[in-house]
């Protein structure tokens, strides 16, 4: 059977996206689901639960409800509990239940905002997607809803929205922290983080900035919409290492000419110097743009050529020859590496179940794949040793 996770897990659901992007910006999230499952999203999903507070709800559907299409009773438990809580806005997102009975999210949204004079929006979630198509969904809707025209930041610098971080991606590492202070350098100023570390009242800034840096696929959609609306170009890339080094410096110097000529780039893809056929015996495994940014970092190093695959991403062809693959199936994973005499992997640990005899895994945690499993040994990118820990990996495969 096609696309069954029968080795490896699978990545962390749509419904777990959307509760991770939108976990820090004050609002109530519902997921409409049966009874007892919260503990999916909020713990085993969500690192952050056990030391930040946060308005997760289930909407406890009970085979009744979903039977007879029950609306009324979820919207007056919402009603309630929004009266009581006074969140800033209300997020509904569902699992496979409400899918199969024809759930209008659309439609209960904008009776829950009648009544209440919240903000509120529905995502059509469903449980079967990766959690990049929730957390790129829930993030759109807040910048569509809080995010309004305003004249560009007056310095003489670029200013800058970091989207798309998570710790589904990112972890509890301090990235986007590292992110904030490698880029409040002269002539350089963070407006907001749309995502893990930021607040409402830094995106309602949002569109003052002149440029977006998206560090993953999960901030694609808003970024692209920013675009259309506002006119801010974007470019995809996650700084690896501090601003010194070689991917680090360049993402600075494409954000500086992404802001002055208008031009959104792909820069983890564009720079990897894909331009010859050369036969790639290296891999990255993982969500599109931190993996592209580690493969563009690994070419570098080993002026190889080095391909990309990413599992969770729906439509993730970053690069102009569309060479990022979005394979799904762990057999058609491990029949490329097998194939294509791949000789090195650098994905997540639970990947080695599947790589073939002959390949070697470089290990490199990733939340949303393997979730508690090894997140103490998640790695901060953005940080000075990230890199020379990559090496120093690879090289001890070698010996």
């Amino acid at each position: 059977m096609k696309n069954v996770s029968k080795i490896i897990p699978c990545y962390a659901a749509d419904t777990s996206g959307v509760c991770s992007a939108l976990y820090e910006f004050g609002g109530m999230i519902v997921v409409h689901d049966a009874s007892g499952c919260n503990s999916t999203y909020s713990t085993h999903d969500e690192p952050r639960w056990y030391d930040m507070r946060s308005d997760i709800y289930i909407s406890a559907l009970t085979e009744t409800d979903a039977i007879l299409g029950n609306d009324e009773k979820l919207i007056e438990d919402i009603v309630s509990a929004a009266k009581d809580r006074q969140p800033a806005f209300i997020a509904l997102c569902g699992s496979p239940m409400p899918m199969m009975t024809g759930f209008d999210y659309e439609a209960v949204a904008r009776d829950i905002q009648g009544r209440t004079g919240i903000p509120t929006f529905g995502l059509a979630t469903n449980g079967t997607r990766s959690y990049i198509s929730g957390a790129g969904m829930a993030l759109e809707a807040i910048v569509r809803e809080f995010v309004h025209d305003m004249p560009k930041e007056d310095f003489d610098g670029i200013a800058i929205n970091i989207i798309g971080a998570t710790p589904l991606d990112f972890g509890l590492t301090g990235a986007v922290e590292n992110m904030k202070k490698l880029y409040s350098r002269p002539k350089m100023k963070v407006i907001s983080s749309i995502g893990m570390g930021g607040t409402l009242d830094e995106i309602r800034k949002a569109a003052s900035a002149n440029v977006n840096l998206v560090v993953s696929y999960c901030g694609l959609p808003a970024a692209r919409y920013m675009e259309k609306e506002f006119g801010i170009p974007y470019i995809c890339g996650v700084p690896l290492g501090d601003v010194d080094m070689i991917q680090a410096g360049a993402l600075s110097s494409f954000m500086y000419e992404t802001a002055h000529d208008g031009i959104s780039r792909m820069m983890a893809a564009m720079c990897r110097g894909r331009a010859t056929d050369e036969k790639a015996e290296r891999l990255v495994i993982g969500e599109a743009v931190l993996a592209g940014s580690i493969a563009f970092e690994w070419s570098i190093m080993t002026r190889h050529a080095v391909d990309v695959i990413c599992p969770p991403d729906i439509d993730a062809e970053l690069s102009p020859d569309k060479k990022d693959m979005p394979l799904y199936a762990e057999e058609d994973i491990k029949a490329y590496i097998k194939d294509r005499g791949i000789k090195e992997v650098v994905a997540d640990p639970l990947y080695k179940y599947i790589i073939p005899e002959g390949c070697r895994l470089i290990e490199l945690p990733h939340f949303a794949f393997s979730g508690r499993c090894f997140a103490k040994d998640m790695k901060d990118p953005t940080c000075n040793d990230f890199l020379d820990d990559l090496v120093l990996a690879i090289n001890k495969k070698n010996e």
